[in-house]
């Protein structure tokens, strides 16, 4: 288990867990705490996370903002693949294809799976990782597919 799924799984165990899981992956990597993120789900291979609906992640036309649902994609994609990471293996996001497929409101959902199996390699190699992002409806009004980077960490 990877030393990120221990933690999730330590403080989930109580009220505020959610909430303070939340608070250490942002503390981490501060940029996503901008869209107000809240996991809701980790485990091994899959991760879910919420933004509500504010002011703060609006555009002009009062919807989330397109880099807003850009921002909760890398983060579920980014805690999966460390959530998952077998050991020795580091990762690193490479790129980001995304559609957007309906105008986005209401608390959105968003999760994140991997195309294929993250194993140890010798080598580095591609981990597609996909994530849709859904409405209150469930309806699917985003979706993205990252490319991380998987590489084995370099001996010292």
């Amino acid at each position: 288990m990877t030393p990120l799924l221990a933690l999730y799984q330590k403080l989930t165990r109580y009220p505020l867990g959610h909430w303070l899981f939340t608070r250490a992956v942002c503390f981490k990597a501060p940029y996503f705490g901008s869209i107000g993120p809240r996991f809701t789900l980790l485990e091994n291979g899959r991760c879910e996370a919420t933004i509500k609906d504010r002011r703060r992640v609006h555009n002009h036309i009062g919807t989330v903002h397109a880099i807003a649902l850009c921002n909760l994609a890398e983060l579920t994609a980014g805690v999966m693949t460390d959530a998952s990471l077998p050991k020795g293996m580091r990762w690193i996001p490479k790129g980001m294809t995304v559609s957007y497929l309906k105008k986005a409101s209401g608390t959105l959902r968003g999760v994140a799976t991997p195309a294929i199996p993250l194993v140890i390699s010798e080598s580095g190699y591609d981990l597609p990782v996909n994530v849709d992002v859904f409405d209150p409806a469930g309806e699917r009004v985003f979706n993205a597919e990252i490319r991380m980077w998987l590489s084995p960490v370099p001996a010292r």
